[in-house]
């Protein structure tokens, strides 16, 4: 029997979250440019707002008492967010315009030196570094921590940010959007109200701008609403990272390939891994693995702790101590899965939501911080006098300078490199270099993007290598998420929407995909616990749906 997971689609439709303004007149809040998502994305957008309301006595009356404010759904910005990572400055020395260095930036140095190299079992073989993935003058950075550093800035420029504030519905009237409806808190979980309820509400906004990051829930809606979906389907990765403290510094970062993932075409596992310093006295280390992947016994978190095991890479560790943990997918479509337009009337799309990640470069977060800051002029340009947002194609402005920018020019050159590992990892990296030789012009036209959910599936008996977890260099999910910070309640809402009668190898392949092990195969059902969940969004891939969780509760990573 061929199974795949797209056949069991789960209980979810994109108009449940579409909806006019129902609170009373006098009760609707109302600000200048509402910002979804406090991430890169969004605080350099937020960033780049404040500058021009400053700038602008007269923009500033325009956009009235609360001229920017922005929405996140976490504790606090930076709390669910997860990346390598290693950035590129160019977009932030360019949105703060001298007015802050690198030297004040939350980096963790330089990358002074680099290695690429191609895993066995026992072994590492290091090899010519791809010109994709070189780094040089670029910075070691925790993004979460960067992501805080970044909402100081904002708050310093005049930006509102409310943070523990899930946007749930996108607010449309007359083929506009007007804003959105925040989540209620404090409903049980069959959704009554406890004591401590209290209702979401309508923000209203001159131009709503979504910066949600991965799985964005209201991009999807919006992609869906106006029908803005790509010339090709998204697809994206899953990657599961670890920070440890350790007692010798590496002077390098590194990149793997090959094992722990299979290299054969059937398998589809397409990915590496990647080992960053963080100072004298902590490295991070990560694995990231595409989810069009067919075996349903591969877990990403299990492989890691695998990964960990090379004697290569287990010397790093030795006499080190496991700190932190995070999880996070990565949107891998690339160019000809970006939307046909970045903008809706009053709407505009950036970052990773809307999918600007170059996956032969590992990069994405300088691309985000672009978005932003285009994004930002582009809005300040519809609320002028004789200006509106709303009126068809009037945000088209953003488009043109999006066009116009590295974020394109890069993700062009580089659009079929993901799609090529789709024929296993031989033939797909002789693609990969005729393509970077050619600049992309090889071959000239897109390869084929196949979803993630459109996979077939098999087992294996994979499950049966992973490591048992000894707690000192490999470890088990549970472990992890208490790692992570993770603070949701018990008795709250689902916010997962999957089949739960699903044949035995689809729940077999939820459980082992999901690093927090939210679901249990039982016997051709799947049990499921959402207070679990990290909201990596890897269910959204792999034929399920991740919808938003109340405001405030989730991980809160500190160093990822």
């Amino acid at each position: 029997m061929t199974i795949r997971p797209s056949e069991y689609p789960p209980p979810f439709g994109a108009r449940e979250f579409v909806a006019e303004p129902s609170d009373p007149l006098d009760e609707r809040i109302e600000v200048g440019v509402l910002i979804v998502g406090a991430g890169p994305a969004g605080l350099a957008c937020a960033i780049r707002l404040g500058q021009l309301v400053q700038e602008s006595p007269e923009l500033a009356e325009r956009l009235g008492e609360v001229p920017v404010a922005v929405l996140e759904k976490a504790k606090q910005p930076g709390s669910h967010i997860v990346s390598g990572a290693v950035v590129n400055p160019r977009s932030l020395r360019r949105l703060l315009r001298g007015t802050k260095g690198i030297e004040d930036m939350p980096f963790y140095g330089e990358v002074e030196a680099e290695g690429v190299y191609f895993l066995r079992a026992k072994t590492a073989m290091r090899i010519p570094t791809p010109p994709t993935m070189r780094n040089h003058g670029n910075y070691v950075a925790s993004l979460s921590q960067l992501t805080r550093w970044l909402a100081e800035q904002a708050e310093e420029a005049g930006v509102t940010i409310l943070p523990e504030t899930v946007a749930e519905k996108l607010l449309v009237k007359d083929g506009r959007v007007l804003g959105v409806r925040t989540g209620d808190k404090g409903r049980g979980r069959n959704g009554e109200r406890l004591p401590n309820f209290e209702p979401g509400s309508d923000i209203l906004a001159r131009v709503t701008i979504l910066c949600e990051g991965t799985q964005g829930h209201l991009t999807g809606i919006a992609l869906d609403t106006f029908g803005l979906e790509g010339e090709s389907p998204q697809v994206w990765a899953l990657g599961v990272k670890e920070v440890w403290k350790v007692e010798r510094p590496l002077r390098r970062i590194v990149h793997t390939m090959g094992w722990p993932l299979r290299a054969g075409a059937k398998y589809r596992e397409f990915g590496g891994s990647f080992i960053y310093p963080m100072g004298d006295d902590m490295l991070t280390l990560g694995l990231v693995v595409g989810l069009d992947y067919r075996d349903a016994e591969l877990s990403v978190h299990d492989l890691l702790q695998e990964l960990k095991t090379n004697p290569f890479v287990h010397k790093m560790l030795q006499g080190g101590e496991r700190i932190a943990w995070g999880a996070k997918t990565i949107p891998e479509g690339g160019f000809v899965a970006l939307p046909k337009r970045l903008h809706a009337p009053g709407l505009l799309l950036c970052g990773d939501g809307a999918g600007m990640v170059n996956v032969p470069a590992l990069k994405g977060i300088h691309y985000a911080v672009e978005s932003g800051r285009l994004a930002a002029e582009a809005a300040v340009e519809t609320v002028r006098p004789g200006r509106t947002p709303w009126t068809p194609g009037a945000l088209g402005v953003y488009d043109d300078a999006v066009r116009k920018s590295f974020i394109w020019s890069d993700l062009k050159e580089v659009r079929n490199m993901r799609q090529a590992f789709g024929r296993g990892f031989y033939v797909g990296g002789m693609l990969a270099g005729a393509m970077t030789a050619s600049k992309g012009n090889f071959p000239p036209g897109n390869l084929e993007t196949e979803r993630d959910a459109d996979q077939t599936i098999f087992r294996t008996g994979r499950a049966k290598r992973y490591p048992v977890p000894d707690g000192k260099l490999t470890f088990d999910k549970l472990s992890s998420v208490y790692l992570s910070g993770n603070r949701s309640r018990d008795d709250a809402p689902s916010h997962l929407r999957v089949r739960t009668s699903v044949p035995e190898e689809l729940a077999v392949l939820w459980e082992r995909m999901c690093p927090a092990q939210v679901y249990e195969a039982a016997g051709g059902t799947v049990e499921v616990t959402p207070s679990n969940c990290v909201q990596c969004g890897a269910i959204t891939a792999k034929g399920g749906r991740l919808t938003p969780p109340e405001g405030g509760t989730g991980p809160e990573y500190t160093l990822t």
